[in-house]
């Protein structure tokens, strides 16, 4: 006796309910994102590891975060789409239809970005090397920090499902938030549009600290070449450059 709830559904059912709705979907807009995990883990590069790292860190979400897991590795995160402070996705639950979930992000306070941009001038070379994670232990670390660097705390993320589920933090939420880990694997640029800062703006310090060097050091170089000259000058032809001429 079900008692009114659902049917429970075997993975491969759950697989293949998701992969009816995926079709149906794509025939009406072949440019749908879903989420596919192919591996193991459901995030393989720093920032999508950080990314789910940050959201398990937190009481709020550690308890329930983990519902999501299954979800996302069966492919019921059948659409994904990142916008400046806002992530909405389709997920497919238990009944016929896909839930819709939408998530809203806070812009990462000026203050805070100012102060990462100052402490940070010339830690990265370039644009790869930030978007590969390839970052310097200090560096990686206040990016990580709990409600301080730049990934959001609890306080700082809404979230809303169609589902009936009373929870706010349901399995359908939490299969989209593990979904943007996965997403960020493959576009981690997604991350600075999220928070609404410009990435470029970590690099463009970066440049325009190693252009300065570059410059200081050519100054240099020439001004040595020029010294270098004169005396030169004065040892082969007996004068003295800085008297005054006669």
């Amino acid at each position: 006796m079900n008692r009114g709830y659902p049917r429970y559904l075997t993975v491969a059912e759950r697989r293949a309910r998701a992969e009816q709705s995926l079709e149906a979907l794509r025939e009406k807009n072949p440019q749908i994102a879903p989420v596919r995990i192919t591996g193991t883990k459901l995030a393989t590069t720093w920032w999508g590891k950080a990314w789910n790292q940050n959201l398990e860190n937190y009481a709020d979400y550690a308890y329930r975060i983990g519902r999501g897991r299954s979800y996302v590795r069966h492919g019921a995160v059948l659409n994904l789409t990142v916008r400046p402070g806002k992530v909405a996705a389709l997920v497919q639950g238990s009944q016929g239809l896909p839930y819709r979930v939408d998530i809203a992000v806070s812009p990462l306070s000026a203050e805070a970005w100012q102060k990462i941009t100052a402490a940070f001038e010339g830690a990265v070379s370039s644009l790869q090397e930030l978007l590969d994670g390839r970052l310097p232990q200090a560096m990686a670390a206040w990016f990580t920090a709990p409600g301080e660097g730049l990934f959001p705390s609890p306080q700082e993320i809404s979230l809303r499902c169609s589902c009936p589920d009373y929870a706010v933090l349901c399995k359908h939420v939490a299969a989209a938030l593990y979904g943007i880990g996965a997403r960020l694997d493959q576009e981690p640029a997604l991350f600075f549009e999220l928070r609404q800062v410009r990435m470029e703006e970590l690099v463009s310090q970066a440049i325009r600290e190693k252009s300065r060097e570059l410059l200081s050091r050519s100054a240099e170089k020439s001004a040595r070449i020029l010294d270098r000259g004169a005396d030169d000058l004065e040892a082969m032809f007996g004068i003295d450059l800085d008297s005054p001429g006669g």
